[in-house]
């Protein structure tokens, strides 16, 4: 359907409760696969390793081939579950989820069904206003990635229109955590606000964890959205039957499961104010189109065949092992946002704009680093976040941490001005190093020698000579004439406050 297509959202709400359910893919940093002995993609240390370089014979499906548990993947998957509130199983076991892709060598995936890790759970959202909705969890699960499909000759990179595909089995394997939600009922006018919040608050939680990096443009992270609609009933009836569900696959940013959620609502309440149905499917999200497409039709339960994994053992984790893990547990979100307010002596309003941008991390990592509060979220909610939306990218993808606080660091040290901190920025965006290096390659550092200055601020003086007779009248904010010829002269390589101090003096000879 056309985005020209869909009901206002406000009217969609007055005819349609939406109902909205989420699945969350987490994938764990351990150093190997969840069944092999292959190294982990996802670890920091394998990044940008090259197509089917991080495999094993299990994770390609070979004859003879037995997955062995990853004891790490197990603990922190009982981490998640705690964190998230469940319940731990005291036996849990793996599954075969039985599909056919070109992807899953095994043409079946390792999963759990009907006997997860952790179950029964709920979380704390906080909205930006500072409100708290419960999101009620079912389960949290683990099973292994399949591998990725890269589509060669189209102009999508999307299989429609590609001469071939090429298939990478380095991802096969990698350890996942599935978080699935029950419905979640009442969200109304702030569903899309709901959806953007709950997968921030799993991506804070796992990152306090340590378990993952969580970043959604990596796939580290990444979101099925499910909602669907249901006739509102006259006050005192019984709610209508919950409608049909559509599942928008793997939403790669926070900002994308906002709008995903507002699009299916509105998309979906068109067709059905227009006394058609809807799908059971799962749908595309266009990130450049604002727009859903449909994928296939979305298979239930007992079309995979699950059935028990013949060659793996229940997983019994210990009580001693769980409550050594509940001691562990970092702060809750809420709690953790709470404290660092209070630490950096942010007011409710800066504050929000962090959190809002989902840079919390971000900033707290960036204080860590050397920055002072203030500093780090002025870089982060300022130019960072207008780069990314100008580029359409998260604003954690452009930079890290690290090269925020050493770019402050050297406006600090006075070897950059903020204007010239703005080009460095840009340099490090574009790949060409680190704030230093790119400093020294651009040849941008402030210039802290007066000679270069003064011979600046003397031809400034000698090209206006009625400046300087006003300047010494004791006219001295004529001065400004003389700084900002200066500055262009030095290509604003020089500290304004300086110039101001040597242009006076000058003037007064």
């Amino acid at each position: 359907m056309a985005k020209a297509d869909l009901m206002d959202f406000d009217k969609a709400l007055e005819l349609f409760e939406p109902v909205l359910g989420f699945e969350v893919h987490v994938e764990l940093n351990t150093r190997t696969k969840m069944f092999s002995a292959a190294a982990n993609p996802a670890h920091a240390d394998n990044h940008g390793a090259g197509p089917n370089t991080l495999v094993a014979p299990v994770d390609m499906g070979l004859p003879g081939a037995l997955p062995v548990v990853n004891a790490d993947a197990v603990r922190s998957s009982i981490s998640l579950g705690l964190a998230l509130g469940c319940s731990i199983a005291p036996s849990s076991r793996f599954a075969r989820k039985n599909y056919f892709y070109p992807d899953l060598g095994k043409n079946y995936q390792i999963s759990q069904y009907d006997e997860p890790i952790a179950f029964e759970g709920r979380i704390e959202v906080e909205l930006t206003d500072g409100s708290i909705v419960e999101v009620p969890i079912e389960r949290a699960h683990m099973e292994e990635d399949a591998g990725k499909l890269t589509h060669v000759g189209g102009s999508t990179g999307r299989i429609q229109g590609a001469e071939y595909s090429l298939v990478d089995y380095n991802r096969a394997g990698v350890p996942l955590v599935e978080i699935v939600t029950k419905p979640i009922f009442g969200a109304e006018h702030r569903a899309p606000e709901i959806a953007k919040a709950y997968v921030q608050t799993i991506r804070d939680i796992v990152l306090s964890l340590g378990i993952s990096e969580a970043r959604m443009e990596r796939g580290n992270l990444r979101c099925d959205a499910n909602v669907s609609l249901r006739p509102r009933t006259p006050e005192g009836e019984a709610p209508a039957p919950l409608g049909t569900r559509t599942e928008t696959k793997n939403v790669n940013s926070m900002r994308s499961v906002e709008r995903a959620v507002r699009y299916e609502i509105q998309r979906q309440a068109a067709i059905l104010a227009e006394g058609g149905t809807i799908i059971q499917e799962t749908r595309h999200w266009h990130e450049d189109t604002g727009t859903t497409s449909a994928g296939r039709p979305k298979s239930d339960a007992d079309d995979y065949r699950y059935f028990p994994e013949p060659d793996l053992l229940p997983v019994e984790p210990t009580d001693d092992l769980i409550e050594e893990l509940r001691a562990a547990l970092p702060e809750p979100p809420a709690a953790r946002r709470r404290r660092l307010k209070a630490e950096w002596g942010y007011t409710d309003l800066e504050f929000q704009d962090v959190v809002n941008g989902g840079l919390l991390t971000e900033v707290e990592s960036t204080i860590a680093a050397g920055a002072a509060p203030a500093s780090a979220r002025k870089w982060w909610t300022g130019e960072i976040t207008r780069l990314a939306n100008a580029s359409g990218r998260e604003a954690a993808e452009l930079v890290s941490p690290a090269d925020v606080a050493a770019l402050q660091g050297l406006i600090d040290t006075g070897t950059l001005t903020d204007k010239l901190a703005r080009q460095v920025l840009e340099g490090v965006i574009a790949g060409e190093g680190t704030p230093q290096e790119v400093v020294d390659a651009r040849g941008l550092a402030v210039v802290s020698d007066d000679g270069p200055l003064l011979a600046a601020i003397d031809e400034a003086l000698a090209a206006q000579p009625d400046v300087l007779a006003k300047i010494r009248d004791g006219k001295v904010q004529a001065a400004g004439a003389i700084i900002g010829a200066v500055m262009k002269a030095m290509r604003g390589q020089a500290d304004a406050a300086r110039v101001r101090e040597l242009v006076l003096e000058r003037a007064s000879a």
